[in-house]
């Protein structure tokens, strides 16, 4: 799942981090072997820095022979009284010339901040950037994902990136991937709702929740009405259909088989019959029998179709529905984002189920839609079994794409 979108992002941490240790690497090296006439007066030649790393061997060799011959003592067993004077004298003697030895052996703080300040890190500029993140805009738009979130993506991943200091290879990929991993979940915070805690309050006011689904035909729209049910119905609620697509040759029998299957009560009049009278009824019918759920159907219709669209507001004015939820096509791309936004327009919509998720290798719906009409994803279609669908998590999105 979001495979093309996974594949991107990864290209992309690869490219900056290696373009920048690239530059990194290059940088440290030139300043190393840079010629000493060319080095800022701050920084130690390299002739001084070879200097100060220096070991006088002559007195190195003298402390070793000098130690030799004590070690010689010892074993021979001198330890006259002139030899114990004299030992006195040499091991004060010696431990003084091994001190000046270790020091000038040992670089001095002032040495060693001199021999090594010239090695400086990279900070990330812009232009080392631009062009990579241009290249992702433009994966990112042929991968479906809509132009503001492209461009959004992109400039929340410049600010994290930009003026950064980089000490080694790791440090790179790190930073990309989390500037990256950053702008996809700002991308998906959006406030989303929580169905049982709505259900929860109508019961309380004696009402159902009333959801109303709205999409264009070929979307899943019916067959996702009978997997929310499905959902609701394994966490012990009742719910109850409506047909109120009264316009689709064939809507109402396919309703029909779906509620028959998992054996959940269907409201249904005539074909051509008023849309919203049949809404109602399933409404008057949940208050009835104590049900807690009311799924309405509607037409599906294109956006542009004015007459369906005021028979949609109609069923909206009737029934009031708590919730409208846009049922889109995740294969469809920029599509499903466009319908979204005219729905929106529309009725307004509350929520988003994006159904063929399963099938949907470039990932640009999921990662847009909801950002786009700032309306939270609620559901995804995963397979065509009617337990295949799943409640949305942002978190999870993020760890399909930046996960192992």
């Amino acid at each position: 799942m979001f495979e093309s979108l996974k594949k991107k992002l990864s290209g992309t941490v690869g490219k900056i981090t290696d373009k920048l240790s690239r530059e990194e690497e290059e940088a440290q090296k030139s300043e190393v072997q840079e010629e000493p006439g060319k080095i800022d007066a701050e920084k130690p030649e390299k002739a001084d820095t070879e200097k100060a790393l220096k070991v006088d061997k002559k007195k190195v060799k003298k402390a070793d022979e000098k130690r030799a011959e004590k070690a010689d003592e010892k074993r021979a067993g001198k330890s006259d009284e002139k030899s114990d004077k004299k030992k006195e004298k040499s091991d004060t003697s010696e431990s003084e010339q091994e001190k000046t030895i270790n020091e000038e052996i040992e670089p001095s703080e002032k040495e060693k901040k001199g021999i090594f300040s010239f090695v400086r890190h990279k900070t990330i500029s812009e232009k080392d950037v631009d062009d990579i993140l241009f290249e992702l805009e433009m994966s990112l738009l042929e991968g479906d994902v809509a132009l503001e979130v492209a461009e959004e993506i992109i400039n929340s991943v410049k600010e994290d990136l930009v003026g950064r200091k980089i000490k080694r290879r790791s440090d790179v990929s790190e930073f990309t991937k989390e500037a990256l991993k950053k702008a996809i979940s700002k991308i998906l915070e959006v406030d989303s709702q929580d169905i049982e805690s709505l259900i929860a309050l109508k019961r309380k006011q004696g009402e159902p929740l009333k959801i109303m689904f709205v999409g264009i035909n070929g979307t899943g729209k019916t067959t996702t009405i009978a997997k929310i049910a499905t959902h609701f119905m394994a966490k012990g609620y009742k719910p109850v259909i409506a047909a109120s697509d009264t316009f689709r040759a064939g809507a109402i029998e396919q309703l029909t088989h779906h509620a028959d299957k998992i054996g959940v009560k269907i409201i249904k009049h005539k074909k051509g019959a008023d849309p919203a009278a049949v809404a109602y009824d399933a409404v008057e019918h949940a208050r009835a029998q104590g049900k807690e759920l009311v799924l309405v159907d509607t037409a599906g219709r294109m956006q542009t179709n004015v007459n369906l669209m005021d028979e949609m507001k109609k069923i909206q004015r009737v029934i009031k529905p708590d919730l409208i939820l846009f049922v889109g096509d995740a294969l469809t791309g920029n599509d499903a984002v466009e319908q979204a936004r005219k729905f929106d327009d529309a009725v307004g919509v509350d929520g988003i189920v994006l159904t063929k998720a399963d099938a949907d290798a470039k990932g640009g719906a999921a990662l847009s839609i909801g950002h786009v009409i700032n309306k939270p994803i609620l559901f995804l279609g995963t397979g065509q079994s009617y337990s295949d669908i799943m409640e949305f998590k942002p978190e999870w999105m993020v760890e399909q794409v930046f996960g192992e």
